[in-house]
């Protein structure tokens, strides 16, 4: 049984409230329309992001593709209370990762912008991402539950920081030692009689992909296998009615946000380890709101019963949100789930969050009052570049600012008493923006600033220099496409001098050509030890790269990201700004 702690919430709105303070409609009619309003993998950007990190791509009637500028919190709190009109019941909820590896305005304080963002747009509940254990179980805590930062304080005079209005959901996250729930593992939102019941869990594979620090003390259990048991526990207590947030996701058939998912049939469109979750996870459960990928859908999945289901993503970054329209059935107090495609119960769009409507004022003026206090910092330059350097380029093995990170890491771990590597390796997850040309702010056109680098280069992860045979080197580079990685394979990003052959028309390991593997031009000698620079995160075998656990005499270096504001501003100037690399050193056969 839960404890009193875990019991059942209040409601999220007031009773007799509307989802934005006023009187809600009285009709007790037999179903009601509740909205549904859903996002995932905020990440902390409160300003618009930077370069295709701030782009969705739409289908045209004629169908082609066009390229929409969206996100930043002043546009998603608009187009969320303007959704929210004429809608008397109207819940908001997410589905993790709102903070950790934030741009600066909201890293530089520990997140605590976003999370007065969250609230005053009116965010009624969350699950828990892996991202929101970067700082750790403690920070999580403080997020939720509000005091000052325990080192740095609080960052305004005469205020502390009150935490989130909304709760954190960790359902599959349990003390190791007292294996209850870190925080509540479910909530229940009320309103005139209508009860649904919200379960939030997080990836099983968390402790993969976050520093062993950040998830010291903690288990992660299996995603269907806690829904089912919280799904159940809900009924008994009177909740029919039950939506699922599961920061896991699948991989789109299409990168346009408003493509059929369902097409030829449903599901078609989608595939990765949602699409298995959501066959599986109990028939109790009417919506399954989803993330951590990144990607946009909107898809019919059928549960174990044969009945249809949506599994709906909205992207990241704010870029858009979902609406989904749950019919709730008075009298069973369920979710009515017929045809959810057509026009009835169930139907879920995604909208983008376009920048061509009015700003939220409030958030304007968040976004100023924080801005203010980070500019010493921020507003620093640090380097020069030519034209845009992409980073986030997901379909492609390498970006341009992945060959610029991993060359900034190996310069600066280069020398013999700062580790002596040979090469250096970046994996592609942490690197969480593209660097702009186009001004942003006071600087001028291709100016880099510090708070633009940070964007880039969020984790301040310190950097390892270590000892691995080419063997293992060999390894690590099938790593990136076999085992845990096959399905979503995780390329890494490589300094010059070391160039291989990617064979997609291989599967698993062999997608590695072995005799392609060079290091300046010399064949990979599996007996011979090179040294190799990487950031903490890799080293601990993150990512699913376990061969690194075992590499031999590490040295601690700098942050990645003194190594890479140092390498710009070594590497530009005004008059020789950098140019984006060719991203040639990884050559694809497809």
């Amino acid at each position: 049984m839960l404890a009193a702690a875990t019991a059942v919430t209040a409601a999220s709105l007031p009773s007799g409230a509307g989802p934005d303070g006023g009187r809600a409609g009285t009709a007790r009619g037999r179903t009601v329309d509740v909205q549904l309003l859903s996002f995932n993998d905020f990440h902390g950007n409160l300003e618009p992001p930077q370069g295709s990190s701030g782009t969705v791509e739409e289908i045209q009637k004629d169908g082609s593709k066009k390229s929409v500028a969206a996100g930043g919190v002043e546009y998603l709190a608009q187009s969320l209370r303007t959704a929210r009109k004429g809608h008397p019941y109207s819940v908001t909820a997410a589905a993790g990762d709102m903070v950790g590896a934030s741009p600066l305005l909201s890293g530089l304080f520990h997140d605590e912008p976003t999370i007065e963002a969250m609230n005053k747009l009116g965010l009624d509940v969350t699950s828990v991402g892996n991202h929101e254990f970067d700082e750790g179980r403690a920070e999580l805590t403080r997020l939720q539950k509000g005091g000052c930062h325990p080192k740095d304080g609080c960052f305004e005079k005469g205020k502390t920081f009150k935490g989130a209005d909304f709760p954190y959901l960790t359902a599959n996250v349990t003390d190791e030692k007292t294996g209850k729930p870190l925080l509540k593992p479910y909530t229940v939102w009320k309103h005139n009689g209508v009860k649904i019941g919200f379960i939030g869990v997080t990836l099983k594979g968390t402790p993969d992909i976050v520093s062993a620090d950040g998830v010291k003390g903690l288990k992660f259990h299996d995603e269907v296998a806690t829904i089912d048991k919280y799904a159940k526990i809900l009924d008994k207590q009177g909740v029919k009615s039950v939506v699922a947030l599961i920061h896991e996701g699948g991989m789109p058939a299409s990168t346009s946000y408003n493509y059929d998912c369902d097409s030829p049939g449903p599901g078609d469109g989608i595939s990765g380890p949602i699409t298995e979750i959501a066959k599986k996870v109990t028939p109790k459960v009417d919506a399954l709101v989803t993330g951590h990928t990144h990607q946009s859908y909107v898809c019919t999945i059928p549960d174990p019963s044969g009945k249809p289901r949506t599994v709906t993503s909205a992207a990241s970054f704010g870029k858009l949100y979902t609406e989904t329209t749950l019919t709730y059935d008075r009298a069973t107090g369920d979710i009515v789930r017929t045809n959810v495609k057509a026009r009835g119960a169930g139907r879920a769009v995604n909208h983008v969050v376009d920048r061509t409507q009015p700003k939220a004022a409030d958030m304007t003026s968040l976004i100023a009052r924080w801005n203010k206090l980070a500019a010493p910092v921020a507003d620093r330059p640090v380097g020069h570049i030519s034209a845009d350097i992409a980073g986030r380029g997901e379909q492609a093995p390498e970006s341009p600012l992945g060959d610029v990170v991993a060359d900034a890491q190996r310069e600066a771990t280069a020398a013999a008493d700062k580790g002596g590597a040979q090469l250096a390796l970046m994996n592609p997850g942490g690197i969480r923006s593209d660097l702009a040309y186009a001004a942003s702010g006071k600087e001028g056109d291709g100016v880099v600033t510090y708070g633009e680098a940070f964007t880039v280069q969020p984790f301040t992860n310190m950097m390892r220099t270590l000892d691995l045979t080419g063997a293992q080197l060999l390894t690590a580079l099938q790593q990136q496409v076999s085992g845990p990685n096959e399905a979503s394979p995780k390329i890494l990003q490589v300094s010059d001098g070391l160039t291989y052959t990617l064979d997609l028309t291989e599967s698993g390991a062999d997608r590695i050509v072995k005799d392609s593997v060079k290091l300046d031009g010399a064949a990979l000698d599996p007996a011979k030890t090179y040294r190799v620079a990487m950031n903490e995160f890799l080293a601990g075998g993150g990512d699913g790269f376990p061969v690194f656990k075992d590499g031999k005499n590490p040295l601690v270096g700098g942050s990645d990201l003194d190594a890479f504001t140092a390498y710009l501003t070594a590497h530009s100037s005004a008059d020789k700004p950098l140019a984006p690399p060719k991203a040639d050193r990884i050559t694809v056969v497809k």
